[in-house]
């Protein structure tokens, strides 16, 4: 395995380690990002089942976005992961980026589930 991938696997145990630890019971909204689109997906880690999701393929979004990979594709799929995980009554849940950085287009995502009403 590369060095790179060793190191972003370290980094995303870390991360959900420490969020583990902090959560209190509330789900997890935990961020993928790829080179050409960005998923979300909110998880209920008790249960261990998946309770909303969204992602730049979704036909809502595929159809009006230009490209999948950049920082108005995840502004797109943060307002529409809030307004699924509103319709679900959830309103508080910790934010998992994985082991990525709270830059760019995680940070975008982040910040449109925010203004959307989802409180982390």
């Amino acid at each position: 395995m590369s060095e790179s991938r060793t190191l972003y696997q370290r980094r995303q145990r870390r991360n959900r380690h420490r969020l583990r630890n902090a959560a209190g019971g509330r789900p997890r909204l935990s961020v993928f990002r790829s080179s050409k689109n960005i998923y979300a997906q909110i998880i209920d880690d008790t249960e261990g089942r998946t309770l909303v999701a969204a992602s730049s393929l979704d036909k809502d979004l595929r159809t009006e976005l230009k490209a999948g990979g950049n920082a108005e594709a995840a502004t797109r799929v943060g307002t529409l992961i809030a307004e699924r995980a509103k319709a679900a009554g959830v309103d508080v849940v910790v934010f998992d980026r994985g082991g990525n950085l709270f830059h760019g287009r995680v940070k975008a995502l982040a910040e449109a589930a925010r203004e959307a009403g989802l409180k982390f």
